[in-house]
């Protein structure tokens, strides 16, 4: 019996493999520069790359310079997860500063994470979870946010972040004073494609991020307006 489960685990295995070399690399032709939109984006915009299901990016992209931020991170996560791009960092520093001076204190969760790193997260929960679930709440490799180095996760030290709790609606409210937006809003998942996150930032710079912040947009609907 237990022969029998390692076979059909191994096959399981082989066939996620598989599939992202195919389906992920193979169709969507990473190769291809209409694919490599990153490319098309100048270094003075660069923090505005957008990233998800329908505008992925190269499997090789990685940001610039990566560092870690002076802040507080959960003791689980790994070492990968603790880096960002360094001017997003310098303000992720600042925003929990902030935060801490006004009574909110707020703990980094997630932050960069390679291509590599999201194929086995979302390989894990197709394997735990199913293709479904998958599909639905992680984000295919090379349509993450994370693998730019803009974007964080935070959290709070009771890990219960969600939009009743003071620390969600510190940052929702306060996050664009730092150059972030929250990236994906309720009630905008139908443009996004994702559920609503009050833990997820990406930052943009602060003239962007004001303009999305006072329109109540999405990073969708501002990169058409400019």
């Amino acid at each position: 019996m237990k022969t029998k489960n390692k076979i059909v685990l191994a096959i399981i295995i082989i066939t996620i493999i598989f599939i992202n070399k195919v389906d992920l690399r193979g169709k969507l032709n990473y190769s291809n520069e209409s694919y490599k939109q990153e490319d098309k984006i100048s270094d003075e915009n660069s923090n505005l790359l957008l990233v998800n299901k329908s505008n992925p990016i190269s499997e090789d992209y990685k940001p610039n310079k990566l560092v870690k931020p002076k802040v507080s991170f959960l003791k689980d996560t790994k070492d990968e997860s603790r880096h960002m791009d360094e001017v997003a960092a310098n303000a992720l520093e600042e925003l929990f500063k902030c935060a801490k001076k006004e009574g909110i204190i707020l703990i980094g969760s997630s932050a960069y994470r390679s291509y590599e790193s999201q194929v086995k997260i979302y390989n894990e929960n197709v394997l735990e979870r199913g293709i479904d679930y998958a599909n639905k709440y992680v984000a295919i490799p090379g349509k993450s946010e994370h693998q730019t180095g803009l974007s964080i996760d935070v959290t709070n030290k009771s890990r219960c972040f969600d939009k009743t709790s003071i620390e969600a609606q510190w940052l929702a409210n306060n996050a664009h004073r730092f150059g972030f937006i929250l990236r994906y809003p309720e009630g905008k998942e139908d443009i996004t494609g994702y559920n609503y996150e009050p833990w997820h930032i990406r930052y943009v710079g602060k003239e962007h991020a004001l303009k999305i912040f006072t329109d109540n947009i999405t990073l969708e609907e501002y990169m058409k307006m400019i």
